[in-house]
């Protein structure tokens, strides 16, 4: 951790803050654990600084460490990974921890309900290094949706089972956005990106990310994957469109 932000840094000097992603590895299996760590340890970017056998563990190891990113497997004993992305997710002092859940199925009820929770996103255990390294620069960044395309295809799977409400109860959420936050929020529901909205709406970058910073503020949403989550429940996003 702090030695590896000071090599970076050169003649001793620490490293300038958000330089380093820290990341807290929660994962049953010691082999799994070991594989990410040495993945994510060579990078000169990204320090892992913890480990954890379960979901409780997790929890309280965040709270001690205050990771940036959380990579969390689903099925652990004593507190799995969605009841553990829905204590971290929840507690203010944690605010700037992103949790990413690792599976083994791409459609997973867990892993839909762990999005919902507050994940960020999810990743299947047998990814490439590569990008494995990318999804945690993507999280780190905030500004871009993790693997849109798989993000949608798994909210998609589980949105069109729900019971249909109402239009009036789905629309509430809805209800105190502008026109244009409307329009924007259909766009991050459709996996774009800050920058690709800018451009499809033609507007500065800033004012897009200014947008959807007002999206997590009035919706309550921590991350751009429970504004995906919103957008198919309310309707705004139908799925098969876009």
């Amino acid at each position: 951790g702090a030695g590896r932000g000071r090599r970076l840094a050169g003649f001793g000097d620490p490293a300038p803050p958000g330089l380093v992603t820290r990341v807290l590895l929660a994962d049953d299996q010691a082999l799994v654990r070991a594989g990410f760590r040495a993945l994510l340890d060579a990078q000169d970017d990204i320090t892992v600084v913890g480990e954890a056998a379960d979901g409780a563990d997790a929890v309280a190891l965040a709270g001690h460490a205050r990771p940036d990113i959380v990579l969390m497997d689903v099925r652990m004993p004593r507190m799995d990974g969605l009841e553990a992305t829905r204590r971290i997710t929840s507690d203010p002092a944690l605010a700037g921890t992103r949790v990413i859940v690792l599976t083994t199925f791409e459609l997973d009820e867990y892993v839909f309900g762990a999005l919902r929770a507050g994940a960020s996103g999810f990743l299947l255990k047998d990814i490439d290094p590569p990008d494995l390294l990318r999804a945690v620069r993507v999280v780190a960044g905030g500004d871009a949706l993790l693997a849109p395309r798989l993000t949608r295809r798994l909210i998609e799977a589980f949105v069109s089972q729900a019971p249909a409400t109402p239009d009036a109860g789905r629309e509430a959420p809805l209800a105190e956005l502008t026109p244009r936050e409307r329009e924007v929020l259909t766009l991050v529901g459709r996996g774009l990106s800050n920058t690709e909205i800018a451009d499809e709406l033609i507007l500065s970058p800033l004012t897009a990310k200014t947008h959807v910073a007002r999206l997590f503020q009035k919706l309550d949403a921590r991350d751009r994957a429970q504004l995906v989550v919103l957008a198919y429940e309310t309707g705004l996003v139908v799925p098969g469109s876009g």
